[in-house]
């Protein structure tokens, strides 16, 4: 919800955050006590698996390696984002992204390197919303990642 409110946020031109939004999100994140926010790291790590592998298995059906593709993209995107992204959390955040293209859960991944940061967090949602722009720049659909996770959800409630 939060990458698809963020990316029509974008692509309607609008560089600011809209402040009601952000205050609703604000609100929301402040309900969350300590299992909510490990539920919503959670999610957005599984997110970014999700994304990954969506773009491993295309890029492999044109033989080419999603990481060689994709993250020197994401870090070069993130170096353009200081205020954002700190130079500091990008290791991180590629590591995590190499991990998911590598089918390594992203979420037991950084577990080994102790909990999150709270100056991860927007680099962590910026790394979800990048990868989702990908996916909607590859597939020429400003819909389709938000699409395809709405349908996975679906799938996995009807199981």
């Amino acid at each position: 919800m939060m990458i698809d409110s963020r990316l029509k946020s974008v692509y309607d031109g609008k560089t600011e955050a809209d402040p009601e939004q952000q205050a609703l999100m604000d609100q929301f994140t402040a309900s969350l006590g300590p299992g909510g926010a490990d539920a919503v790291l959670d999610g957005a790590c599984t997110l970014i698996f999700m994304f990954m592998k969506w773009l491993r298995l295309a890029y492999e059906d044109h033989g080419k390696d999603v990481i060689e593709y994709v993250v020197p993209n994401l870090v070069a995107t993130m170096r353009m984002m200081p205020r954002s992204v700190g130079p500091d959390a990008i290791p991180t955040m590629a590591g995590l992204v190499v991990a998911a293209g590598t089918g390594l859960s992203p979420n037991l991944w950084r577990k080994q390197y102790g909990y999150w940061t709270e100056g991860e967090m927007t680099p962590l949602e910026a790394t979800a919303f990048l990868l989702a722009e990908h996916i909607n720049r590859l597939t020429d659909d400003r819909d389709f990642a938000t699409r395809m996770i709405t349908e996975a959800l679906s799938s996995a409630d009807e199981g």
